[in-house]
């Protein structure tokens, strides 16, 4: 380093010198994500598969609840590339519908449990005390009560219909994520930016919303992706076991256990619905991994190339 004379001010960096380059956070995360071959095949199959549910009802002339009495469980062919099933339905129209069914089910019960989660675990955490006490009871209340058959009673007595199975799936399906959350958030209700807005007398619901639960955005984006996986296969469980959608309505669920009753003479009515099943969770799950490692600063994958 060469010194300078008294007096001297040092002149501007020489041009094969970069200026330091800042990146703001979301593009740090986004090129974390970009980094991971898995998150972004994953990104990519899903996109396709939600291309496929709003367009794919355009690769055939009829409709999904439509019958073709000319062509009862019929092979794959040009007119209907999926086959059709006993009733003449075709099995593409409907699984483009079953989808839909299966993705709007999926990311509106995710989104609902995930926003109860956050509310409950982190105001429990912030509360303390009585309230601290009554919330974590009542979670490990509802987390030992067999939900299942609760689901399977209630998604029976009112015939599948879809709305009623997002309602019951969000009431059963909040509390393991709160009680995530809850631990997490005894950690953030001491730190300087808590305390500061209680001196200046912030309420306590307007310091959970804006400064507890905006701290957990990694653990809330990663639990909202994962949760589209296991609210798919609770769907999909209910409607195979005949407790969920039901005719004339159709998700994957329902395809499925269609297609198992008929499975030896007519393959394709299981095959197709079971492969989009299996490209729906495979794609969820390598999103919801790769956002894991993309928002956690611990993590080393994605962090060199």
């Amino acid at each position: 380093m060469t010194n300078l004379p008294a007096g001297a001010t040092p002149g501007p960096l020489p041009e094969s010198v970069p200026a330091p380059l800042r990146l703001g956070r979301s593009r740090i995360y986004l090129r974390r994500f970009a980094r991971n071959r898995g998150a972004v095949l994953g990104a990519a199959l899903f996109a396709l598969l939600v291309l496929y549910a709003v367009a794919g009802g355009l690769l055939t002339v009829q409709g999904w609840d439509e019958s073709d009495f000319t062509a009862l469980t019929q092979p794959p062919s040009l007119e209907h590339p999926f086959g059709t099933n006993q009733a003449g339905n075709d099995i593409l129209a409907q699984s483009v519908h079953g989808l839909q069914r299966s993705l709007v089910i999926a990311t509106v019960v995710s989104a609902a449990t995930i926003t109860i989660a956050a509310f409950v675990g982190a105001g429990a955490a912030y509360l303390g005390g009585r309230t601290e006490r009554v919330a974590l009871a009542t979670i490990h209340f509802l987390l030992v009560v067999p939900s299942f058959l609760i689901l399977a009673l209630v998604s029976n007595r009112v015939a599948g219909d879809w709305v009623v199975l997002i309602v019951v799936l969000t009431l059963f399906g909040w509390m393991s994520t709160a009680r995530v959350i809850w631990a997490v958030s005894t950690s953030l209700r001491e730190r300087d930016w808590v305390l500061m807005a209680e001196f200046m007398g912030v309420p306590a619901w307007r310091i959970v919303a804006r400064h507890i639960v905006p701290h957990l955005g990694a653990l809330l984006v990663v639990n909202l992706t994962l949760g589209v996986v296991s609210t798919v296969l609770s769907e999909t469980s209910l409607s195979f076991l005949g407790f969920g959608i039901k005719a004339p309505d159709v998700s994957l669920g329902s395809m499925l256990a269609a297609g198992a009753a008929n499975i030896t003479h007519a393959p394709w009515m299981f095959g197709f619905p079971a492969g989009l099943l299996v490209l729906l969770t495979v794609s969820m799950t390598l999103v919801g991994d790769g956002l894991r490692d993309a928002l956690d600063p611990t993590s080393t994958a994605g962090a060199h190339g």
